[in-house]
């Protein structure tokens, strides 16, 4: 589903410079972009590089505000980090992958974990399943009422959740994910996709639907996001 809302920005594609740190390559490696995908992810030189130990809403995420106001959650995150990068320079460590072929890293800007800032300012969750690392900083996001917190906000582990159930049943064998063949290539969108729900599958042309990310990977199809 995508939410559109009256007056609502459309984001550019933001460019910045940025120097990699692999944990186990002390050498630094200086990239020729990152682009910031959304709340949690940026795009390095055609990488895709996920803040570990926290999750931002989804683009396609709808929140309320404590006026009752509804707003786009997930896209005030992705320019919320945009905000704390701006123009300078970004420095990332983490050689490790998650399952969906994302580098898990950590990563600064002016000083500043970006990481630890998106949970802090409360655009962002601490991703308690798999990390204590900003547990406290989410504590007092919400004590102080900051961000997601002033309002109502679903986790978006939980949207996530729903979104897979209502279209899993209703895709072939339960699997909701969506396999479509592009001029931008072969490309999957899961069931929180902003295009998602406009995405049509022609399997006689090769298109196909999948299980999960880490099938559709395999498959040869990548993120929308990438």
């Amino acid at each position: 589903m995508r939410s559109v809302f009256p007056g609502t920005l459309k984001l550019a594609l933001w460019l910045f410079p940025i120097t990699i740190i692999a944990a186990s390559q002390p050498r630094q490696v200086v990239a020729a972009d990152v682009r910031v995908v959304d709340g949690d992810t940026l795009v390095v030189n055609g990488e895709r590089v996920r803040l570990e130990g926290i999750d931002a809403p989804e683009l396609a995420q709808t929140c309320v505000k404590a006026s009752g106001k509804t707003y786009r959650c997930g896209v005030a995150a992705k320019e919320h980090l945009q905000s704390l990068i701006m123009n300078s320079q970004v420095t990332c460590s983490g050689v490790e992958k998650d399952a969906y072929d994302r580098r898990l890293a950590t990563c600064f800007s002016a000083g500043r974990n970006l990481n630890q800032a998106m949970v802090e300012d409360g655009q962002a969750y601490a991703f308690l399943r798999y990390s204590d690392a900003y547990r406290t900083e989410q504590e007092m996001a919400r004590l102080n009422g900051d961000g997601l917190w002033a309002g109502i906000a679903e986790a978006p582990w939980d949207f996530r959740q729903k979104k897979w159930q209502v279209a899993g049943s209703k895709a072939p064998a339960g699997c909701p994910i969506k396999g479509n063949i592009s001029a931008r290539g072969r490309i999957y969108h899961t069931p929180w996709s902003p295009h998602y729900s406009r995405t049509r599958i022609n399997e006689a042309a090769g298109e196909r639907w999948f299980c999960s990310e880490e099938e559709a990977v395999a498959a040869g199809w990548r993120s929308p996001l990438s």
